[in-house]
């Protein structure tokens, strides 16, 4: 049996990436995988699967004709805020899928936000028609509910992900905390300006080695590199990492995570690291609620980086872990992605 599987791959996103391993290693023995990616060759290499050009449609389409089932691979696809061509892309391939006749499973999907009538037509439409779908949060359960879909809601399946260990970690020097933000509108120079203040306090104040993690090279890394100019030389390592598996790994030695990616808290959290979250968009404010993680919405981040730094520092040392076993319990749940391909492919 072969299945297509869809998503944001092959843009060295650590998130999506992340995504794609643990549905690779979720999916049922016998069943093959064939990834639309945007980097087939790298996807390819990276996780010893067939791919496609994610943009190549004559092989999308032959690819299409010859597999048994279409999955959307997780995450936040149908969403327009960044823009109505990419919910069209998936919902063209879901379409097309359910065409030619083949099982269609929205897997581990974040629902919104849709903002524009034809998106909302075009994300119910496709989920009415599929053979499954699983979301990971209340605000889509509630959705796809609304629109008369029954959908399994379990957490996103990365608290599932199998993480590995990073060779030299536990050789950088301890106490570590790591550091993660994505470019945003919201993030303004000004408020990156304070951010670097008061991780420059909070350093001097704990001792830490600073571990700053971009999570998309692409996107990432610039961040990541301004605010190593207001650290000391000798305090901080900008850790590029392509293996999603490791980059969960590199949260078992860290103390606390201050991050803005949806995936940076999730494998932090996963690893017992204390989470301190930055939100910029719904569905990380909808995980701080849910699962229960201290942090601000970005645009609550005060102006002056000594109040940054205070509650940072109170947090270094007042905060908690997530409870075993609340994370066992969102792992646990986390399977029932699992599941749900088990039974219905």
């Amino acid at each position: 049996m072969k299945a297509v599987i869809c998503g944001y791959y092959g843009k060295g996103n650590g998130g999506d990436e992340a995504l794609l391993v643990t549905l690779l290693q979720m999916l049922p023995p016998g069943v093959t995988p064939i990834v639309l990616s945007n980097n087939p060759a790298l996807t390819s290499q990276s996780y010893s699967v067939e791919t496609c050009g994610s943009r190549d449609w004559p092989m999308v389409w032959k690819t299409f004709k010859s597999a048994d089932v279409f999955i959307w691979g997780g995450g936040s696809l149908m969403q327009d805020v960044t823009g109505r061509l990419s919910p069209a892309y998936y919902a063209g391939l879901m379409t097309l899928a359910q065409r030619l006749g083949l099982k269609t499973i929205a897997w581990a999907q974040g629902i919104g936000p849709l903002e524009h009538s034809l998106t909302r037509w075009a994300t119910r439409t496709t989920l009415q028609e599929c053979t499954a779908v699983s979301v990971r949060d209340y605000a889509s359960a509630e959705l796809v509910a609304n629109w008369n879909i029954k959908a399994i809601i379990a957490p996103d399946p990365v608290w599932a992900l199998e993480s590995k260990p990073i060779q030299g970690l536990w050789d950088l020097p301890a106490p570590r905390i790591a550091v993660n933000l994505r470019p945003h509108s919201s993030l303004t120079p000004s408020r990156l300006g304070a951010i670097g203040e008061a991780l420059k306090d909070l350093q001097k104040a704990t001792g830490a080695f600073i571990l700053l993690v971009p999570f998309q090279l692409s996107q990432d890394l610039a961040l990541a590199q301004t605010l190593s100019g207001y650290l000391p030389g000798g305090s901080y390592e900008i850790i590029k990492l392509k293996d999603p598996r490791q980059l969960k790994g590199l949260f078992r030695g860290v103390e606390m995570t201050i991050g803005m990616r949806y995936h940076s808290l999730i494998m932090a959290a996963a690893e017992d690291c204390r989470c301190f979250a930055l939100s910029y968009d719904p569905k990380v404010s909808r995980l701080m609620t849910e699962v229960g993680l201290t942090g601000w919405e970005m645009s609550d981040i005060p102006d002056d980086p000594h109040l940054i730094s205070r509650a940072w520092l109170d947090f270094y040392a007042n905060g908690e872990p997530l409870a075993p076993a609340k994370k066992e319990s969102l792992i646990d749940r986390a399977l029932m992605h699992r599941d749900i391909l088990r039974v219905r492919i």
